[in-house]
């Protein structure tokens, strides 16, 4: 029932506000869908704490303490992001960037997008996770390109057309997994289902599975925005609405890197050898220091933060390639903190801009002076992500750092480095941008701060102290990994 209603409420959203998204409320109405969400995600979550994993609807759903925590995850963050582009549209409604209709469809295409999200998360299916990773692409490329100027739809084709490319080589990936277990299983249905798989999965011919899971890593690769897969996020996030922003790094990254890791213990149970982990820690490698090096060129906001995302999702990339108890709890930590932190300064950099009426860095100044809550949202956004204790990311990069120092000594210099570089170059950027003089105004509508200081601390929170509970959760969730 819970699991239903996670799916359904969405569509239900969606279909609301196709109707009446372009009405004064339609924030209120976009907020109030996404309550519904996290409500029922919360019940999903307590369901699934008590009485362990479940099947549903003849095993077309399956729900463990893996996909459940990021369930709830994304509905969090999608309602915090709901709450925080109530104002924001509003602003840009009057600034004269959107008018009723583009509003219309940001609304029910955000609520068709939080659909195509817990959709990937919660299905049994692999072929349907990849319907599901499509259907979401979409769906985004009509917010990335909502603007409609040159740049923005130029930012959506780039998307489209890379992403697209990337998920048909997922496609095909996932057609070679079907065709390994179709030998076993035999033919139907049954042959894509996760469960099935990851119950035969040693009987898998490793050929297939090896060549499977490079196309897979490739395709949800793309999505991921591992190097050098990752030209289309800079890109999306500058161009489009700061809310889009939001739930690109903090939720479409995820549920990709969900469903590589997915396929990930089918490919290591059939292979029974460490390809899988090279391959994941060299992509998350390579994306770390390239990243980092590409953080000091950026002269727009977002772009800064988006090439940060990179960054991030390349560390948890490499940490889930090491594997092993501690690594993989580090990784989960670090998609819960990446997540609360860079939509949290996405949200103070959305005000910022539309305050200065500009993402360019050199003509953001003054923000304590101005505005001074998004000003300290953005400083203290800005000094989580860096990874500056007492923050969660701190707590989650401190282990990845000294599991590699022991299980990978080659690789702890590269990653030392590409974090120094990344906090030299994020924290210069910032500073004068929150303390520098200005000549700036205050906005004309007052803006959601609220969302910014729950993500900030609940980060802090989880660098201080991991409740016995979440800690349990990411414990068995690195256990069902492997």
């Amino acid at each position: 029932m819970y699991l239903l209603a996670v799916l359904l409420t969405p569509i239900a959203g969606a279909v609301l506000l196709g109707l009446c998204g372009h009405r004064a409320h339609a924030g209120a109405v976009n907020a109030a869908m996404s309550l519904l969400t996290l409500i029922a995600a919360t019940l999903l979550t307590a369901q699934v704490i008590e009485y362990g994993p479940m099947l549903a609807f003849d095993e077309l759903f399956f729900v463990d303490s893996f996909n459940v925590f990021l369930v709830a995850l994304t509905a969090f963050v999608g309602f915090t992001t709901a709450l925080f582009s109530r104002p924001y549209m509003l602003i840009e409604m009057h600034h004269g960037r959107i008018d009723a209709r583009r509003l219309r469809l940001y609304h029910a295409s955000y609520q068709l997008f939080m659909f195509t999200m817990l959709l990937a998360l919660l299905t049994n299916n692999l072929g349907i996770m990849w319907v599901a990773m499509e259907a979401a692409t979409l769906a985004t490329v009509l917010l990335v390109s909502l603007y409609r100027t040159p740049a923005s739809l130029e930012a959506a084709w780039k998307y489209f057309i890379l992403c697209g490319v990337g998920i048909a080589q997922a496609l095909f990936g996932t057609v070679l997994m079907y065709f390994a277990a179709e030998q076993v299983l035999g033919a139907g249905g049954t042959a894509l289902l996760w469960t099935h798989l990851d119950a035969v999965k040693s009987q898998l011919e490793p050929s297939v599975l090896t060549l499977a899971f490079v196309f897979l890593l490739v395709g949800y690769g793309t999505k991921v925005g591992l190097v050098p897969l990752h030209s289309w996020l800079p890109d999306a996030h500058a161009e489009g609405p700061t809310p889009v922003s939001a739930v690109l790094s903090g939720l479409l990254l995820n549920v990709a890197l969900y469903a590589l890791v997915r396929n990930k213990v089918l490919a290591d149970g059939a292979l029974g050898g460490d390809l899988t982990s090279h391959l994941m820690m060299g992509f998350g490698l390579l994306s770390v220091v390239v990243a980092a090096f590409f953080l000091s060129r950026q002269q727009d906001a977002k772009r800064l933060f988006a090439y940060s995302s990179i960054e991030h999702m390349g560390l948890i990339t490499f940490a889930f390639g090491m594997g092993g108890p501690v690594a993989t709890f580090a990784a989960l930590l670090h998609m819960t903190v990446h997540s609360l932190a860079k939509s949290a300064i996405f949200f103070a950099v959305g005000h910022a801009s539309q305050k200065a009426g500009t993402q360019m860095m050199d003509s953001i100044r003054g923000l304590v002076d101005t505005n001074p809550t998004i000003g300290w949202g953005l400083m203290l956004g800005s000094l989580a992500i860096l990874g500056m204790p007492p923050f969660g990311v701190f707590a989650s990069e401190f282990l990845i750092i000294t599991t590699a120092m022991r299980e990978h000594p080659w690789a702890t210099p590269f990653l030392l480095t590409a974090l120094g570089v990344a906090f030299a170059a994020i924290f210069g950027r910032v500073q004068p941008m929150v303390f520098g003089e200005t000549t700036g105004k205050r906005l004309p509508h007052p803006p959601a701060i609220l969302p910014v200081f729950v993500h900030l601390a609940l980060v802090l929170v989880l660098g201080v102290y991991i409740p016995p509970y979440l800690a349990e959760w990411y414990r068995q969730a690195a256990a069902l990994i492997g």
